[in-house]
């Protein structure tokens, strides 16, 4: 799925991909190329972002998004951008059955109703969620046309996105010399990773999705491929860092160091910041299961914390739930050299993103 705020408009399947994950502290890119029925990571790279984590203006971004291009060697000169989970919104909905453009009038005169916040400047896109056989009437059987699937509305995941933010992005894409292709939100690249990854999962039990970005944390629930719950906490890898530093009284290079490759002597430290992160997944886990008496059995995380086995564990203990770490780019065929081919290994974890963006394009 790819609910794309910005649309290119060939449908033609790209023979390279260029997928943009604009992080709060990394920015991380890949190149994908399809060569016939298969799709392959040829390169990817992670710069600094630019002004401090904050949104540049089009001028700034355009430099960066030149250097980012450069660093792929790509020769397309398209580019998808997944923006953040600040600058857009993601929500499942029931709305009635029409067409898409009234549906953009009724959220954007009803958002409140449906999104549970005004968003009149907002930009709006869909993916509609297909009826299932099961919600047929009772007895009904399959080519039955005497009988047919009864459904009052429709399951729709909705996207939303302030249509200055989208300007400033295309035009930043633009003044870089290249073509905006999609923009999505990215917490789709999250989900469009996980189902290529672990598509019977994905489809299956209600799972959550973890993913530990720098300043905020997503946590999703998927029940038999639909997004049932998603939110964001305000703790990332960011404050976790911060406060192992501050603990240890090391600075914050020292602390993001040790995290991953953690020893047992700093368990206690990383423990006091790992627990408020733990209580705010719970809370979320809890209400979902509350609400729906389900009850969820694994937790996929992703992010560069997820490489410390430690703080896995931590969340394993705090959520009572099992946790693990996997490979968004499983789905691919690897066309890395060098060194590339043997850090994907370790790194693939925090192209979660920027994979599902080029999977939207695919």
């Amino acid at each position: 799925m790819a609910l794309p705020f910005l649309n290119g408009s060939s449908r033609k399947k790209r023979d390279q991909i260029v997928a943009v994950d604009l992080g709060g502290r990394t920015t991380k890119a890949v190149l994908l190329e399809r060569h016939g029925e298969i799709l392959s990571l040829a390169n990817f790279t992670m710069l600094d972002a630019p002004a401090g984590g904050k949104r540049p203006t089009p001028e700034v971004l355009a430099e960066h998004l030149k250097a980012v291009y450069s660093a792929l060697g790509a020769t397309t000169k398209l580019m998808t951008l997944a923006i953040g989970l600040e600058e857009a919104l993601v929500r499942q909905v029931e709305l009635p059955q029409i067409p898409l453009d009234e549906m953009r009038l009724v959220l954007k005169n009803n958002a409140r109703n449906y999104l549970q916040q005004d968003l009149n400047s907002h930009f709006f896109d869909f993916h509609i969620f297909l009826p299932k056989l099961s919600n047929a009437p009772a007895g009904s059987k399959p080519g039955d046309a005497t009988k047919p699937i009864a459904v009052p509305k429709l399951k729709v995941l909705v996207g939303a996105a302030k249509q200055q933010v989208v300007n400033d992005y295309s035009a930043a894409i633009k003044l870089a010399g290249l073509i905006p292709d999609f923009i999505i939100p990215g917490l789709l690249g999250t989900l469009n990773s996980f189902e290529a990854s672990l598509p019977e999962v994905y489809n299956g039990d209600p799972v959550a999705l973890v993913d530990i970005g720098f300043r905020t944390t997503s946590v999703s629930v998927l029940d038999h491929g639909e997004l049932a719950l998603t939110r964001v906490v305000n703790i990332g890898g960011d404050r976790l860092t911060a406060g192992l530093a501050e603990t240890m009284n090391i600075s914050y290079a020292e602390a993001e160091g040790i995290k991953v490759g953690m020893a047992p002597e700093v368990a206690s430290s990383l423990e006091l910041q790992v627990l408020p992160l733990g209580r705010e997944l719970r809370a979320s886990l809890d209400f979902f299961e509350h609400q729906q008496d389900r009850s969820i059995s694994t937790i996929y995380v992703t992010g560069g914390s997820s490489r410390s086995e430690m703080l896995m564990e931590m969340l394993r203990s705090e959520l009572v739930v099992e946790c693990r770490p996997w490979n968004p780019a499983s789905s691919l065929q690897l066309a890395l050299s060098g060194q590339q081919a043997v850090d994907i290994e370790h790194l693939a974890t925090q192209l979660v993103v920027a994979i599902g963006a080029g999977l939207s394009v695919n």
